[in-house]
């Protein structure tokens, strides 16, 4: 079993965030300077080998309304493991520690998939959010269509959840989900 270390945002030296903040752009064609932020604040689980940085996921805190209430939500973030160490449990040791926290601090668990992960995700729990997506932004609250059927949660003993009905995120710079 892989050895996770978790530690919050501020505990990171700068040496250890500059190495994460490379292994996310190998791992995401796509990432940008938004995506690296939105995985900054929270608590960071990073698997080690041989004195470098080859997997990380982050629980940040956020607000999702939800059934007219706002509900403190663990939403997790940038989980990569480098190419070459892929398929050995890494991420699942990774995402067991973050699912602890979620579970142990927040009203439930959410995440952003892609194609490719949203079976691991699935099969660890997360439950598939049927209904629309929305976002609470300086505009009022806008829908966000192209997120619907991407967005997962984890439900946890403190909110009742309707996977059938509306969720809304609070606003952040980039993408919102």
């Amino acid at each position: 079993m892989p050895d996770v270390r978790i530690a919050h945002t501020a505990e990171l030296d700068a040496a250890t965030l500059k190495a994460v903040r490379a292994l996310l752009y190998d791992v995401f064609d796509d990432m940008t300077a938004e995506d690296w932020e939105h995985a900054l604040g929270g608590l960071h689980a990073l698997v080690h080998e041989g004195g470098e940085v080859i997997g990380h996921a982050s629980v940040v805190q956020r607000r999702l309304l939800h059934g007219g209430r706002a509900l403190r939500c663990g939403y997790v973030e940038g989980v990569g493991v480098r190419a070459d160490r892929r398929g050995r449990g890494h991420g699942a040791a990774m995402m067991d520690t973050l699912e602890r926290v979620v579970h142990n601090g927040y009203d439930l668990g959410a995440l952003g998939a892609s194609d490719e992960a949203a079976s691991f995700y699935a099969a660890r729990g997360w439950q598939l959010w049927r209904g629309h997506s929305w976002a609470l932004t300086p505009y009022g609250i806008r829908r966000t269509a192209d997120e619907d059927g991407c967005i997962y949660v984890l439900p946890t003993a403190a909110a009742t959840l309707d996977l059938d009905t509306d969720l809304t995120c609070d606003w952040r710079d980039g993408d919102v989900w």
